[in-house]
């Protein structure tokens, strides 16, 4: 069967924005008569229902010898229809089933074969009815009414018949389970496709790719994407790391490991080769495809299974490559303008710390501290890159904040505290013109981080789930943060100091679930203080 062949499949691609690859059409395009079943000698399950037991030892008889692909059948038995379905729920992959229609009532097999497909939801299985007695459901009305593939009187099949039928159907029963493997890999690509701002949008997209891939050339599922670093300076005799960005089969728990060590050395002298010749090459059973984009970045795809490839494999290969090169190139560029506004809202965040004179590891720190948070509140990916890219500018407002007020080292008058709170009116004045999604909620956190829970904050009043949950995190990180580092008014405070205040303004400054997230992660805390120091 097309996807099941037990042969391994790397992607690698050079850069941090996981590039080009690969795309193909139908896998039935590929010339089955040269190829090696993937599951040789794993049987194919047939399931016979049949009240009579004779017509289970008949049927095991004439079928004893039978292979398709070079793989047996296994012969499973049930004595009705109730049987029939507690067989279907028990055990999987069942291909093909010979029903029979009058056993425990008169109409029995017609029943088992709407509860398969209406209750089971199994439109999968190929089921053959047959029947001693054909007057009692006519074929024509059964054929257009029930959802079966033939109908047989018993009388009619012979042991050639038979051979012919269960061969016909075990060959419609591989293409559908070929067709919908494409399907679910299609599934993954116009998923990642549609939501490319998601943190892991690149690995699912090349997650859908591989599904694709060893469908279309009738490989294992096991399969890597990889990303190497620095590959244009790769040696014959360097170590390199190679990081898994998507993996399927039994590498799907890799994913985001490094894999130096697994990647023997005649994958490693392909992956050279193709990388000095800036070419692809095939040989008998491997193939690694070279890729560079319009901004210079290499990248290779490298593929090997055990039969040899021919020349229906080989276009389809260089198809595919051609055609995912060219979505990975629009992903990639799409990547970069993400990445450049990430830049650019750093910088400004930066800049307007420096003006104060925090440090810019204070924004860093607030967006990790953040992000740890969100993350412990269980919410989306999106939601947490969004949070990671907009705390940073919570305090954007004090551009408008005079040097006096906003660099005096000692304590502020009551007059100066009022225009220093002018800061998170500023900061929401900033962006609430804007229609971008990181945009508004870098508003939302500038306007709402000096709310406290119990509704005496800044500047709105608001309280408890009044305040956005984007304004609840930061503030509790923004806090955390500015009593863990020096200021020019104060200095640092002890990790056990911040905790005691922070557990006495649980439930009046912050959101008590946030703070028992905080208290939770206290040694995390402390790594993010040490990643950024001040």
């Amino acid at each position: 069967m097309a996807v099941d062949e037990k042969d391994d499949m790397l992607i690698f691609a050079d850069d941090e924005q996981n590039d080009d690859s690969l795309f193909s059409d139908d896998a039935e395009a590929v010339s089955t008569s040269t190829m090696t079943d993937p599951l040789e000698g794993t049987p194919w399950k047939l399931l016979v229902v049949d009240d009579d037991e004779e017509i289970h030892n008949i049927t095991k008889m004439v079928l004893s010898d039978y292979q398709f692909e070079n793989r047996p059948l296994q012969l499973i038995s049930a004595f009705s229809g109730k049987e029939a379905i507690e067989v279907l729920n028990r055990e999987e992959d069942i291909s093909l089933i010979l029903l029979d229609v009058v056993m425990e009532t008169d109409d029995a097999g017609l029943r088992c074969v709407k509860a398969i497909r209406e209750e089971l939801n199994n439109h999968t299985v190929r089921i053959i009815l047959r029947t001693g007695q054909p007057g009692q459901a006519p074929e024509q009305e059964v054929i257009v009414e029930y959802d079966i593939n033939d109908y047989k009187a018993k009388t009619e099949l012979t042991s050639q018949k038979l051979f012919t039928v269960v061969t016909s159907s075990l060959r419609s029963y591989r293409h559908i389970k070929t067709i919908n493997h494409n399907r679910l890999g299609l599934e993954k690509i116009i998923s990642a496709s549609s939501n490319l701002f998601e943190v892991q949008s690149f690995n699912h997209f090349a997650a859908g790719i591989l599904s694709q891939l060893t469908s279309i050339l009738q490989l294992d599922r096991s399969s890597l994407y990889v990303n190497i670093s620095s590959l244009s300076a790769i040696q014959e005799d360097e170590d390199h790391e190679y990081n898994i960005l998507a993996a399927t089969g039994e590498f799907a728990s890799e994913v985001n490991h490094n894999i130096t060590d697994l990647v023997p050395n005649d994958v490693k002298k392909c992956l050279i080769s193709a990388a000095q010749k800036h070419e692809s090459i095939f040989t008998d059973n491997t193939y690694t495809g070279y890729f560079e984009t319009r901004k210079g970045e290499h990248n290779l795809l490298y593929l090997q299974w055990k039969r040899k490839l021919t020349e229906t494999d080989k276009d389809l290969i260089s198809i595919f490559a051609t055609n995912v090169a060219i979505a990975f190139e629009n992903i990639s560029l799409n990547h970069e303008i993400i990445q450049t506004q990430k830049e650019v809202i750093f910088t400004l965040s930066e800049v307007v710390e420096g003006r104060s004179k925090e440090t810019a590891n204070h924004i860093r720190r607030v967006a990790a501290v953040s992000c740890m948070i969100a993350q412990k509140l269980g919410m989306r990916d999106h939601d947490i890159e969004i949070i990671r890219l907009a705390s940073p500018m919570h305090d954007i407002g004090k551009i408008g904040i005079p040097d006096a007020i906003l660099k005096k080292p000692g304590k502020l008058t009551a007059e100066e505290f009022e225009i220093m709170k002018q800061h998170a009116e500023i900061g929401y004045n900033v962006f609430k013109h804007s229609k971008r999604e990181m945009m508004v909620a870098a508003g939302i956190i500038a306007h709402q981080h000096h709310e406290k829970w119990n509704g005496t904050g800044y500047p709105q009043g608001l309280k408890g789930e009044g305040i956005h949950i984007q304004g609840r995190v930061t503030a509790l990180s923004d806090v955390v943060d500015a009593l863990a580092n020096k200021r020019c008014y104060k200095e640092a405070w002890k990790l056990e100091d911040i905790v005691k205040i922070i557990k006495e303004e649980k439930g009046k400054h912050f959101d008590p679930q946030i703070v028992d997230i905080f208290l939770d992660s206290l040694d995390e805390f402390t790594e993010i203080q040490k990643k950024y120091p001040s």
